[in-house]
């Protein structure tokens, strides 16, 4: 706790500080409780991102093993054009949303080409634009979270060391200036009783 200059003039400015604290102070509280729904909305959405590519990737695995067939039929398909995203704000703070994958057309010889190549494009397809999603929910949580932790910071410096601290100060100044004034009060009783008895001496003498 800083020194504290024990006037009026300091009354006032910790008085105009508690009360700009405790107006902000609700704002933070719920900025808090945002962020702590939206990391929570966001988890669930990552779990159930990572259900699906697990459902995915098992039904993969069922035919993997024709992609080791000589020609390169599919790897040219399945790497995305255009990755488009959003920007979504809450409670301030941008986050990146997923909005879809664009990929090549695929044109291949339906002669020449393995039946299986149309379902692999589709699947694969559907498993890299997963992992996209995965990432761009990933860098939400982080981005989430750090903001929690600065926002959770403020909360607390707000409630357990600035308000309380505002209080405290202003609760000493106002017993230092209420004894000054008791002070003020009982000298200048006694200044006008020594007049009193100065002014009846001299009318007795």
């Amino acid at each position: 706790m800083g020194k504290i200059k024990f006037t009026k003039g300091e009354l006032k400015r910790q008085r105009d500080g508690l009360k700009r604290f405790e107006r902000y102070l609700p704002i933070l509280q719920l900025k808090k409780q945002q962020m702590q729904l939206e990391i929570q909305r966001v988890r669930e959405k990552l779990n159930l991102k990572n259900q699906e590519l697990d459902n995915l990737e098992n039904e993969i695995s069922e035919w993997a093993n024709l992609l080791e067939e000589p020609g390169d039929y599919v790897a040219g398909w399945i790497k995305p054009k255009n990755i488009a995203t959003s920007s979504f704000n809450i409670a301030g703070v941008d986050i990146q949303v997923f909005e879809k994958m664009e990929f090549e057309e695929a044109e291949y010889d339906l002669f020449l080409t393995p039946l299986w190549v149309d379902t692999a494009i589709i699947e694969l397809r559907k498993f890299v634009t997963f992992l996209e999603e995965k990432k761009i929910l990933n860098g939400q949580l982080s981005i989430l979270s750090e903001e929690l932790r600065v926002t959770n910071q403020r909360v607390n410096l707000f409630e357990k060391v600035k308000i309380p601290e505002c209080a405290d100060n202003i609760r000493r100044i106002r017993i230092y200036l209420g004894d000054q004034q008791a002070g003020a009060v009982g000298r200048s009783k006694m200044a006008k009783n020594k007049i009193k008895r100065m002014s009846l001496e001299a009318v007795l003498i």
